[in-house]
């Protein structure tokens, strides 16, 4: 009898409960709900019925009086007793009874925006985005109360259109009236809707003020009138005093206007550092069509003016009675100098906020419906399996004499962690050494024991599915976290072991080491990389380098060149393939790197988005060489293959740029199938903090990688460990198929881009190449900058190739060459690596004589 119990017993303890069936039940209709061909046809549905309801709605204008008297009365279950042709509305008689209830008895002719608003909702259940849904809500919400309340407030009296209000604007309008008389209930109106027409557009507030300025009168000649005719000095200065300071505004308006544009602040010098120009313009190169009225320039006249100035208003930097006539007119110099600078800042502030997406404004991110679904939002659960991995784990433990006090499973898209708390004095160590042994009796391959879990006090045993669930990659671009991320460059992956959205910013990151055996997901992890830039970042925010060695992992991405890739200048394609390109490439994104840097010290910012924001703002002047800064992201396949062909040529440019790079926008991802010592070597280890590692063959291979073990053990697939800092994060990497990512590059190469790629610096080697001619060029066809060169070289004492470009504004090939040329000449040294080149003359006397001889 008790084995029939215990048969019995067991067979109630397999037999799923009736609250597991609900549930199971629950998430597959769930899961059906949330198909998109059900959200396509209940979107369709719901438009019909929204044109529906407005058919019968537009007809009620026409055929209402007609209509009220026959179904004024009449219930619902009564209108099967309305005879053919006694009602003339469009929709019979359901539709004038449903109509006379909308229009009269409820809100009016708002009623058509429930209409309205319910065709958005239906078009974006059918993935049509026409409006933004949250605002049109709050919109259509209050227009749809204002206007009842407004055509009930109209036309009260006249019972002939009353039905524009409704019942409700009829009565909320006479109850306004009754509280706080016509007059009131005319302030509400106007008030309520001038605030709904300045949250709603942007042009209100600029609109309603021009409407109440004065007709010819400007700000700015205001300002200069109030400062001349001050209301509390013009009782005590007498006549001629007037006449003066109105003959100083007629003579010398510019410099009236001083105490208009200097700020309370010491010197003129740290204004000028506000505004980001440099005080470089003297006083000799003032352009003469600035003032159109003054015929002649006079110093003495300007001198006046400040000490005027400085007398009326005590803020003013120079003070009158400590300074000198030196002084003053090293002051006027400089104060000069600033209203020519601040005038310029007002010109850029004048054209509004710099917009980078401009060139491109019709360019549109690719849609989601683009990349295949896979089902993966809401994995089914297999209760059996679970029941049966927790009993074996528990016969394991307990055969080895360990106990726990509890253990349950939290299922992920390929991997359920099953998370145990032992029970006390038991060491972890023991349940650690026991993962061989739980492998063999679940019979399951990639078994990975973390003792402890980190922040939890349970030790996790990670179990592959039998059923394992795609991660589709339109279900992470769908997803919240990733739509709503305010990540510079965010990047998706795929989901955590929780089944959460694994997202993160390639900015903080701020470079990616990727490694992983051949087949385990590494190029499909890339893709998915990709992809989620391009669907997040505009062509003008994002530039992409492509080094593949392999020459048909990156080749898909050929049809976005002229929207998102960047190369060296050439007809050579975007996509890097060859070693040599490679090294050349590199080093040009050093010299990027290098004139990024040199704009943001300029510019006195710390890093690419306080610099890019002082651009949008007009702050930077584009005369001066400042431009709107990209994000570059390197991306490198196969990187073991070119540190065999190439090696340290190759390993400096990337520690330089990986060390250096994350202020002015610059991110690398990196990625090898050999992650072994002599390819990933300390320098690049050092400056790689984040890490990405698929399945590797060996436990060294994962202690190499992520500095720990457990990399080894993975299932494959996409199966990978996410390293950032210190934590360790295991997650299932997104499948995009090689279709999908044509589709997107399809999408984005059939819309208009720029006309090429975007061109990076020039760059060629110090040690000369063949059409640069080395130390052999020839003297007798001298470049035409030569003899300015020469002189620019000999006064500072800084000879090289970057210095001529930069500051002669040439391209790196035609620098080469005349840096050769004064190489020829005697006037620099040979080349010695990435030093500047020696400078052999010394004076300016000397390199006459050497260039007479010439």
């Amino acid at each position: 009898m008790s084995q029939k119990n215990q048969k019995n017993q067991k067979k109630k303890q397999n037999t799923p409960s009736l609250f597991d069936k609900i549930k199971e039940q629950w998430s597959n209709l769930s899961a059906i709900t949330q198909n998109e061909k059900i959200y396509f046809i209940i979107g369709m549905l719901l438009v019909l019925l929204m044109l529906y309801l407005g058919i019968l709605l537009i007809s009620f204008l026409f055929t209402g009086a007609a209509d009220q008297s026959v179904v004024g009365h009449l219930r619902f279950r009564e209108l099967a007793s309305v005879a053919q042709g006694e009602v003339h509305n469009w929709n019979g008689a359901f539709g004038a009874w449903l109509s006379n209830i909308i229009m009269n008895k409820w809100f009016g002719i708002s009623s058509l925006l429930i209409c309205f608003y319910g065709i958005l909702a239906g078009l974006r259940l059918m993935r049509v985005k026409l409006f933004h849904l949250g605002k049109s809500f709050v919109y259509c919400a209050f227009l749809f109360i204002w206007i009842s309340i407004f055509f009930g407030f109209i036309f009260s009296g006249n019972p002939n259109v009353m039905f524009l209000g409704g019942a409700h604007g009829y009565h909320i309008s006479n109850w306004l009236n009754v509280k706080i008389g016509i007059p009131g209930t005319i302030i509400v109106l106007v008030f309520s809707l001038i605030s709904f027409l300045v949250f709603a557009f942007q042009s209100t507030m600029p609109l309603i003020r021009k409407s109440l300025q004065f007709s010819g009168v400007s700000n700015k000649m205001k300002k200069v009138k109030n400062f001349i005719t001050d209301e509390e000095d013009e009782e005590e200065t007498t006549e001629t005093e007037a006449n003066e300071a109105e003959s100083h505004e007629t003579e010398t308006p510019e410099i009236e206007t001083i105490e208009t544009v200097i700020p309370e602040t010491e010197t003129p010098e740290t204004e000028t550092e506000d505004y980001g120009f440099a005080n470089e313009v003297p006083v000799n190169e003032i352009p003469e069509d600035e003032n159109p009225e003054e015929e002649e320039y006079s110093f003495e006249e300007e001198k006046e003016a400040v000490l005027q100035a400085k007398v009326d208003n005590q803020d003013i930097a120079i003070s009158v009675e400590v300074a000198k006539a030196e002084d003053v007119a090293d002051k006027t110099e400089e104060t000069i100098t600033l209203i020519q600078s601040k005038g310029e800042y007002d010109a850029l502030a004048e054209l509004g906020e710099y917009d980078p997406k401009a060139e491109l404004h019709s360019f549109k991110n690719p849609p989601a419906r683009l990349l295949k679904d896979y089902g993966d939002s809401n994995p089914v659960i297999n209760r059996d399996e679970q029941k049966e991995n927790q009993d074996k784990i528990i016969e394991v433990l307990s055969n080895f004499g360990i106990s726990i006090q509890s253990i349950h499973g939290t299922v992920g898209p390929t991997v359920t962690l099953y998370e145990v708390v032992p029970a006390a004095g038991v060491r972890i160590a023991k349940i650690r050494n026991l993962e061989n042994d739980i492998a063999l009796s679940l019979a399951a391959l990639g078994i990975r024991i973390i003792a402890p879990i980190p922040g939890k006090g349970t030790i996790g045993i990670e179990v592959p599915r039998r059923d394992p669930n795609i991660v589709s990659m339109r279900g992470l671009i769908q997803s919240k976290k990733f739509q709503e991320s305010k990540y510079d460059l965010p990047i998706v992956l795929g989901k955590t072991i929780m089944n959460e959205v694994f997202c993160f910013d390639l900015c903080k990151t701020p470079h990616l080491l990727v490694a992983g055996a051949t087949g385990q997901g590494k190029s499909v992890g890339l893709n998915a990389l990709i992809t989620s830039l391009l669907y997040k970042k505009h062509p003008s925010e994002l530039k992409i380098v492509l080094v593949d060695p392999k020459m048909v992992e990156f080749s898909i991405y050929a049809g976005i060149e002229k929207h998102y890739l960047a190369k060296v200048p050439g007809d050579d394609p975007a996509i890097i393939t060859e070693s040599d390109k490679v090294k050349i490439t590199l080093n040009s994104l050093c010299i990027e790197m290098d004139e990024r840097y040199d704009l943001l010290s300029k510019a006195k910012c710390r890093n690419i988005k306080e610099y890019n924001e002082k651009f949008k703002l007009r702050k930077l002047n584009p005369e001066k060489g400042h431009r709107f800064l990209p994000y570059i992201v390197i991306i490198i396949d196969e990187f073991g293959d070119l540190i065999m062909t190439a090696g340290k040529e190759i390993e400096m440019p990337i520690a330089r740029i990986a060390q250096k790079a994350r202020a002015v926008g610059m991110h690398m991802v990196i990625a090898t199938q050999r992650p072994t010592t002599n390819i990933i070597t300390g320098t690049i280890k050092a400056n790689f903090p984040a890490r990405l590692s698929y399945r590797v063959s060996s436990m060294t291979d994962s202690r190499t990688i992520l500095d720990a073990s457990g990399a080894q053990q993975l299932i494959g697939k996409g199966d990978a460990l996410f390293l950032s800092g210190s934590e360790l994060t295991r997650i299932q990497c997104a499948f995009v198929d090689t279709p999908e990512v044509e589709d997107v590059v399809n999408f984005i190469g059939d819309q208009r881009g720029y006309p090429s790629a975007h061109e990076l610096p020039e760059y060629t080697p110090d040690n000369g190449s063949a059409d640069m001619g080395g130390s052999k060029a020839d003297l007798s066809s001298r470049d035409s900058f030569f003899e300015q060169a020469a002189r620019m070289v000999v006064t500072t004492q800084q000879g090289s190739t970057s210095y001529l470009q930069r500051k002669l504004g040439l391209g790196y090939n035609r620098a080469g060459r005349i840096m050769d040329q004064l190489e020829a000449a005697g006037i620099v040294g040979p080349a010695e690596g990435s030093k500047p080149r020696q400078v052999l003359v010394d004076t300016e006397a000397h390199l006459d004589q050497l260039l007479s001889n010439l």
